[in-house]
């Protein structure tokens, strides 16, 4: 066990096995602090990789789907990969550094992405590819009371825009600050020195006291996640195209050639999606993955699921385009647990929406 493990279990943390917490004894007030403070999540299981070199926009650029080919430093952008039939591989936040690319993957996938872009530097590519994700611990801070936490903690970051980022010198080292696309209020992106992590993370709840900072767990982050409509998980996989799982905004289409553009860009200029990723409201728990229904027809597959310490069950499926519009009556799993679509999840193409809207005015 790390000495940032021991720190998590002396909180009260329960650990998975990847040494994250899932939860420090009382879901419910981490719930309720999302909402009424702030939360501070160690999220070091999403991996940190750094490229370095001249070449090192031109590599994720051919092989993503967002421009980050004139990336300005301090800037970022969430990109995905896909394979040649455009199926999703990996999921990214991209934020340009004085010393090279950040790449921040998402949980448990920082090994295989940083082999994936080792494997795509051709002959004469300048670009190194470095995953620091073991030297290296991150924290996230969500909600309405964070920025004042992190205008304590760093004062010359607090006020980064959306998706800016600042590396700061501190008594720990380099700390890196970053700010990523909303979940539940503000969401900061911390990523210290892995032997300072038990000593910033112990300074940040101290700042943050006053404004109601706790810990909190992965549960709590899935809920949240989840509630918020943000992909993951199985909505991130080889399934499904961006545009079907609400990541428009991640994908570029003025930029130049990159690997699955083809398919992405047929389906946006000819405004037709078969599928899409929605908000579900569950009458009882149904783990994801699971069949969905409209009247005993197969529409399409939830995808995320938990129940918030609340009552209200949050769920993700992707479903066809004909149920997506909110108020669409469904049913979920073997047991045919009722559904009702809520809204659609992420961002969505404009044609979409659209549609979606034309049908539910039948």
């Amino acid at each position: 066990m790390t000495e940032l493990s021991q720190y998590h279990v002396s909180l009260g943390a329960r650990l998975a096995p990847d040494q994250i917490p899932i939860h420090y004894g009382d879901q419910a007030a981490e719930y309720a602090a999302a909402s009424a403070g702030a939360i501070l999540l160690d999220r070091s299981h999403e991996g940190r990789i750094l490229l370095e070199g001249p070449d090192r926009f031109e590599l994720v650029n051919r092989m993503s789907t967002n421009d980050v080919s004139q990336l300005a430093l301090g800037v970022g952008k969430p990109t995905v990969f896909v394979n040649a039939n455009a199926r999703i591989l990996f999921r990214a936040s991209c934020f340009s550094l004085s010393r090279g690319l950040l790449l921040i993957s998402e949980a448990g996938q920082g090994e295989a992405l940083a082999n994936y872009l080792r494997r795509n530097i051709f002959f004469g590519d300048k670009a190194a590819v470095n995953d620091i994700s073991a030297s290296t611990a991150q924290f996230a801070l969500h909600s309405g009371t964070a920025n004042k936490a992190m205008e304590k903690l760093a004062p010359d970051a607090h006020q980064l825009p959306p998706l800016g980022c600042v590396e700061i010198d501190s008594d720990d080292g380099i700390l890196i600050v970053a700010r990523r696309k909303l979940i539940c209020g503000e969401h900061w992106n911390l990523i210290v020195k892995r032997d300072a992590g038990a000593v910033v993370h112990r300074r940040l709840l101290s700042i943050g006291s006053e404004y109601g900072l706790i810990p909190a767990g992965s549960l709590t982050y899935n809920s949240l996640r989840i509630r918020s409509g943000r992909p993951a998980g199985l909505e991130l996989s080889s399934d499904y195209i961006p545009l079907e799982v609400g990541l428009w905004d991640e994908i570029s289409f003025s930029k130049g050639c990159y690997t699955g553009q083809e398919i992405i860009a047929r389906m946006e200029s000819r405004g037709r999606l078969a599928k899409t990723l929605v908000k579900l409201a569950l009458r009882s728990m149904v783990i994801a993955p699971a069949p969905v229904y409209a009247r005993n027809i197969p529409v399409g597959r939830l995808t995320s699921s938990a129940a918030a310490p609340d009552g209200q069950i949050h769920a993700l499926a992707v479903v066809k385009i004909d149920r997506a519009h909110a108020g669409t009556d469904l049913s979920v799993g073997p047991d045919r647990v009722s559904a009702s679509v809520l809204d659609f999840a992420g961002a969505q193409p404009p044609f979409i929406r659209a549609k979606a809207s034309a049908i539910g005015g039948r």
